[in-house]
């Protein structure tokens, strides 16, 4: 046979080179990590997003908006079933407005047609609420007006679920409640252990939390000192069967004026709510910046 020629010598050599190190591949090299997989590997972990919203409601809008981050009582619908009166073309619920630096009710409908304001999203059940009271002028006359924070609130239609933290602005008429809201227009109950005698000023800062699925706690803070807790199992009370307990829902704000239309009198200058997501060690997201967080 005549030898070879040294260039197909070379070509076979390197195809024996080839093979060899596909084999060795096969048994060895699935073993080492590519470099982007060990840099997968090194990311942060999932972890849950916590709504943290603020506001100093900076624009004029009735009903209140903020970018699509709010609802408002009208969501609630019309019945005249349920209680909505013809010439308020059977409205159950109000709406709140704001003016740079305060918001505040709208109109009520109906005898406890609350304004009401909630933000949108999906929120954890664990909340914190917090918004500085502003009185613009002192309500005079009889009872009652209350600024009100929300907790895990619902707006249905004909129906509003959830937990309401509120407190008289009338020095006359000096006191606080936590009360559990059933759904029907009119039907809640005052579910705190024990009744403060206190009212809100200009200034001064409420705060409530909700925890728990049953029981659910709701505490209430007046200035940082706590003036008010609930514990609600879904009993029946106040006149009315058994509701809840509200698991799940969204935080918020509301008002009531029962004598008068002077809604601009008194109201909120700031508000915050978060629902304690973020687990311990890290910064929760910054609204304002995080194009994450806003709600929808």
């Amino acid at each position: 046979m005549p030898p070879m020629k040294a260039s197909r010598i070379s070509q076979r050599l390197s195809a024996r080179i080839a093979q060899l190190l596909t084999i060795a591949c096969m048994t060895g090299c699935h073993n080492q990590s590519h470099p982007s997989a060990e840099l997968a590997s090194l990311s942060t972990p999932d972890v849950p997003r916590g709504h943290n919203y603020s506001t100093q409601f900076p624009k004029s809008e009735k009903p209140i908006y903020e970018d699509g981050n709010w609802v408002v009582g009208r969501r609630g619908g019309s019945s005249l079933r349920e209680g909505g009166h013809f010439w308020r073309l059977g409205r159950l619920w109000g709406d709140v407005q704001t003016n740079p630096g305060i918001a505040y009710g709208v109109d009520e409908p109906t005898e406890y047609g609350d304004p009401t304001a909630i933000l949108t999203g999906v929120w954890q059940p664990d909340q914190t609420v917090s918004a500085a009271v502003r009185i613009n002028r002192l309500p005079t006359g009889t009872c009652c007006h209350e600024v009100e924070l929300r907790l895990r609130t619902t707006i249905f239609l004909h129906r509003i679920t959830g937990y309401e933290a509120y407190c008289s602005v009338m020095p006359t008429y000096p006191y606080c409640h936590i009360a559990r809201w059933n759904g029907p227009n009119g039907s809640y109950w005052n579910i705190e252990a024990k009744t403060p005698k206190t009212y809100v000023s200009n200034g001064d800062v409420l705060k409530a939390t909700v925890t728990g699925m049953n029981p659910v706690v709701i505490t209430l803070f007046k200035n940082g000192e706590q003036i008010a807790k609930a514990s609600d199992t879904g009993a029946a009370g106040g006149g009315f069967g058994a509701f809840g307990p509200w698991v799940s829902g969204s935080p918020g704000i509301g008002f009531y004026d029962e004598h008068d239309n002077n809604w601009k009198d008194f109201g909120f200058s700031s508000f915050s709510a978060t629902d304690n997501s973020v687990p311990a060690g890290l910064t929760p997201r910054d609204p304002e910046t995080d194009n994450s967080l806003i709600l929808r």
